[in-house]
């Protein structure tokens, strides 16, 4: 059989190695980081079924995380919706995901490399997982920390603020992960969780901010991540993408992990048979592209065609009257979104 290198040792790339590995398929993970680490990530995996992480080899890392039903989003520092999940999800840190996927993938007899940088091109065999595209005209910037001493309002929190915001979620060992995704701006203050502080307190969630700034840290878990774009990502060569490296999907779904997992689901089944012969390299790439985009497709339109409103006020009052007339359609666009 030919062996599959992986570039890049996230989500996507690990549960892919472990899946084949599962077939006995040799595989090579090359990660340019190294484990335990800590990632810019909501921690909240929302609409992933169990079938695609059984079908990956990965289930057994879930059954012991915390899972959640009820949402509550704010706008600004007041309440605008209670809504339960309509498939529920699960709470786990990238901390502990990372580690437990590296370990699993090596005690399947997978060869991983660290601190093991690649260039960026194609090659036959090799599936680039390596996350984001760089985009340095991006205008987004992504902040998280985990911290305690707050007391949820409900499982998962969802407050939205003027240009940017943040969600909350309890992961294990009881830290709560506040990750934030804001558009820059130049009149903020501090370094590291300060920094997101002030993200906050611009984007007036005030109240998050001052309990940000009161709450235990966990320490080394602050992370920040600039230099990308939301949606389908643009690849210059014949680079085989899968996960971050060929869509992100904007945050506010939950479902960015979970369309990690099912990338690499579709990878899966077409790498096996390119690793047998049974089918060729252009015919690989080509199926898993348009896999992708087909499974893909209609979640990114809708959610990049709600994102606006997440952040702006006019969209935010819009989304407010919805709500308090009952005619927001949050089971709908849960289920076109993910």
């Amino acid at each position: 059989m030919k062996t599959i290198e992986i570039i890049g040792g996230g989500l996507s790339g690990l549960s892919l190695g472990i899946g084949l590995r599962s077939r006995g398929i040799p595989v090579h993970v090359r990660e340019a980081g190294s484990y335990p680490r800590h990632k810019v990530c909501g921690e909240f995996i929302c609409g992933v079924s169990r079938d695609t992480l059984e079908s990956l080899n990965i289930y057994e890392l879930f059954e012991s995380a915390p899972f959640y039903n009820k949402s509550r989003w704010f706008r600004g520092n007041k309440v605008l919706l209670d809504q339960d999940l309509k498939t529920g999800a699960w709470g786990i840190s990238r901390y502990r995901m990372d580690d437990w996927l590296q370990d699993k993938f090596k005690s399947l007899g997978g060869t991983l490399t660290t601190d093991d940088r690649v260039k960026a091109e194609a090659g036959e065999g090799r599936v680039w997982s390596a996350g984001r595209i760089p985009k340095s005209s991006s205008q987004w910037l992504g902040l998280k920390v985990h911290m305690r001493g707050y007391e949820m309002q409900s499982e998962l929190e969802m407050h939205m603020g003027q240009g940017g915001y943040a969600g909350l979620v309890q992961i294990e060992g009881g830290w709560i992960n506040i990750c934030g995704l804001f558009k820059k701006r130049r009149d903020t203050e501090g370094k590291h969780s300060a920094l997101l502080e002030s993200y906050l307190r611009l984007s007036g969630l005030t109240q998050l901010a001052d309990v940000l700034g009161s709450a235990e840290q966990r320490k080394g878990s602050f992370c920040a991540v600039a230099g990308f774009d939301l949606g389908t990502q643009t690849v210059e060569d014949e680079r085989l993408v899968i996960g971050d490296a060929e869509s992100m999907i904007p945050p506010f779904t939950g479902n960015g992990m979970s369309m990690a997992f099912e990338s690499a689901e579709i990878a899966l089944v077409n790498l096996s048979a390119y690793s047998q012969g049974d089918m060729t390299w252009e015919q690989c790439r080509a199926n898993i592209g348009m896999s992708q985009r087909k499974r893909f497709r209609t979640r990114l339109a809708t959610s990049q065609g709600c994102h606006p409103f997440l952040l702006s006020p006019t969209g935010q009052s819009a989304l407010s009257l919805a709500s308090r007339v009952k005619l927001f359609p949050f089971n709908t666009l849960f289920s076109l979104t993910h």
